[in-house]
């Protein structure tokens, strides 16, 4: 078993487009700073090269946005927010400028890592997406 765990906790009230965007951009972005965890380059039977993927198996799980918050505010894991502003921005400096205003942004999804016995304790009851 891998002493550590990564999840992804979507707003329980996306729909399906919002549910896969706030998704991919918290993958990438948690992609980026755990590189440790990208798998080596495999080759099928044919040959063909696939680049290696994350290694960690990633529970995709809901919640309600209050819960949101208190994941976002969890010590002892890495934890990435996607919020209402970064959804509704369409630049990054339009991101930035927007957040510096925000005093409670309401969250999208939050992507956690760090020990397995951590993001267990704070993810073990929610439920996996439907």
């Amino acid at each position: 078993m891998l002493p550590t765990k990564l999840a992804l906790i979507l707003r329980d009230d996306l729909p399906a487009n919002l549910a896969a965007n706030a998704a991919v951009v918290l993958g990438l972005s948690l992609g980026a700073r755990l590189p440790d965890l990208l798998g080596e380059d495999a080759k099928d039977a044919d040959g063909t090269v696939h680049l290696g993927l994350n290694t960690h198996p990633v529970p995709v799980l809901t919640a309600p946005a209050e819960h949101l918050k208190a994941l976002h505010r969890a010590d002892g894991v890495l934890k990435i927010g996607f919020t209402e502003v970064a959804r509704r921005s369409r630049a990054y400096p339009e991101y930035l400028e927007a957040l510096a205003h925000a005093e409670d942004p309401e969250f999208v999804a939050v992507a956690l890592y760090g020990p397995r016995a951590e993001v267990t304790r704070l993810t073990r009851k929610l439920p996996l997406m439907a």
